[in-house]
């Protein structure tokens, strides 16, 4: 037997971009807004959205503000209540975008840098589909992207609650994609390399109870001087999402942005075992060169 594949959610439709204020969510929700669609964007605060409203203003598109935090239930249902109540009970696309970063290794990382990281990136999703899933069903149409990472896929040094989430977060998804397709709804999980975003600037603080792991948290913050030096703009995640949900045939998994494909194809290409002794080399040139052979990424070349 096979499946109907859920349809394509083409303009015009309601989309809700969460994390709009900036970053990947202020693109992808500008570039959806671009294409025609009804866009609320979430943010914590209205005041401080003052740069988003003057770039939708440039763009010469709209895109229409509720207030709420995905960290907190009540947040998200009182926000999810404003909203739906102006967009008579329907939204069409749910982008779960809003996250945060969070640097440690596993030997040095508090319990509850765990528990923060995974409320925001691995429960306020959860928060927001649990608000739309309702009237997707109902409707028997819709669309929920899950933006992850590319750390999603591949277990980035000295980033452990930061992966711990994204890991968490692609697993629900592939668990949400089965158990929503007897409903029509799709989904697809976004998963962007280093793409230009204020989350770099804030996530910068390491435990770092021990210098042991010293060479751990400098290659880590190599790699994303390297990816910075060449970052994707944000706009083209949101060309990324758009497409995800206009495809006439859905694709689960969508890699965007710099270092994904590379890193998706070189960790496919090495077994477990040469994946352990990456991380052996003491020396930092060492470890630059096995690197650059199996991912095709010069870490060294950050001008």
């Amino acid at each position: 037997m096979t499946a109907t594949p859920a349809q394509a959610i083409p303009a015009p439709a309601v989309c809700v971009v969460t994390g709009a204020n900036s970053g990947i969510g202020r693109a992808t929700a500008i570039h959806l807004a671009g294409a025609g669609y009804t866009v609320w964007g979430t943010v914590r605060a209205l005041s401080k959205a003052t740069k988003l409203q003057a770039m939708a203003d440039t763009a010469g598109v709209q895109v229409q503000l509720v207030e709420l935090d995905v960290a907190d239930d009540e947040s998200v249902r009182a926000g999810f209540e404003q909203l739906l109540t102006a967009t008579d009970g329907v939204v069409d696309v749910l982008v779960n975008n809003a996250g945060v970063g969070g640097n440690s290794v596993a030997e040095e990382c508090p319990t509850q840098l765990y528990l923060d990281v995974m409320n925001i990136n691995l429960c306020g999703p959860a928060r927001c589909w649990q608000q739309v899933l309702p009237g997707m069903r109902a409707r028997g149409r819709g669309a929920i992207v899950n933006v992850t990472s590319i750390v999603g896929r591949i277990a980035a040094l000295a980033q452990s609650p930061y992966v711990a989430s994204k890991w968490a977060l692609e697993g629900v998804s592939e668990e949400l994609a089965q158990e929503l397709a007897p409903f029509g709804v799709r989904v697809a999980i976004v998963e962007p390399g280093v793409t230009k975003s204020a989350i770099f600037a804030k996530n910068i603080d390491t435990p770092r109870t021990t210098d042991a792991y010293d060479p751990a948290y400098r290659r880590m913050f190599q790699m994303y001087a390297a990816g910075l030096a060449r970052a994707t703009d944000p706009t083209e995640v949101g060309k990324v999402v758009h497409a995800a949900i206009t495809s006439a045939t859905p694709v689960l998994r969508h890699a965007v942005s710099w270092g994904a494909a590379e890193l998706l194809a070189g960790r496919a290409a090495i077994t477990d075992e040469q994946w352990v002794a990456l991380g052996a080399p003491a020396d930092d040139e060492a470890y630059y060169d096995a690197f650059a052979a199996t991912f095709g990424l010069n870490l060294r070349d950050i001008g």
